[in-house]
């Protein structure tokens, strides 16, 4: 199985990052965790200190599996600004790879990029970008187009981590990593 990168920022939303990382490894998802700063730690919007797997120059993301941007501010425009971490997103895309944003990333980061261009997707309440051409699938909390899941905010963090499972690894696979953590 592929390896799968999760992307860390300072203002990162830790409950989306973490929760998702958690599920992915409870599946079996091989996942590393990658700083886009300077250094390993990485401060999430709450004032919680995470150290990353690695940081973003040390990966090579050519032949990832997923590619996950957690929201959180001002950790998605960090991200954004992040250009290795942008290039990657485009190629993995434009390769038909699986890429992931949850709550400000899918509008902060993807839709500026036009990953989600035509395609429906969602992202925490008023960050949605009218005239970037993505159809904003409000009230929904996690969407599936192709190849892309987009969460709406910290409540779809588990929802959004067992869709990238299901994606990945099949509905009961999911369904097996939920049941372990009593949520279904």
């Amino acid at each position: 199985m592929k390896t799968s990168f999760v992307f860390l920022a300072d203002g990162f939303e830790e409950i989306e990052a973490l929760a998702t990382v958690d599920v992915m490894r409870r599946a079996g998802m091989p996942v590393v965790t990658v700083s886009i700063n300077a250094t390993l730690q990485v401060t999430g919007a709450h004032g919680v200190p995470v150290f990353a797997d690695a940081l973003i120059g040390d990966c090579d993301l050519s032949d990832a599996e997923w590619l996950v941007c957690p929201g959180g501010m001002p950790g998605a425009s960090n991200l954004a600004a992040c250009q290795p971490l942008t290039d990657a997103l485009v190629e993995h895309n434009r390769r038909g790879g699986y890429v992931a944003a949850i709550c400000a990333s899918p509008a902060i980061v993807l839709a500026p990029l036009g990953i989600i261009r035509g395609r429906d997707a969602v992202c925490y309440p008023g960050m949605a970008v009218d005239g970037c051409g993505v159809n904003w699938c409000e009230p929904s909390m996690v969407v599936v187009d192709a190849n892309v899941v987009t969460g709406r905010g910290p409540a779809a963090a588990c929802e959004f981590a067992l869709t990238i499972v299901r994606q990945s690894l099949g509905a009961q696979a999911s369904a097996d990593v939920a049941q372990g953590m009593l949520i279904a």
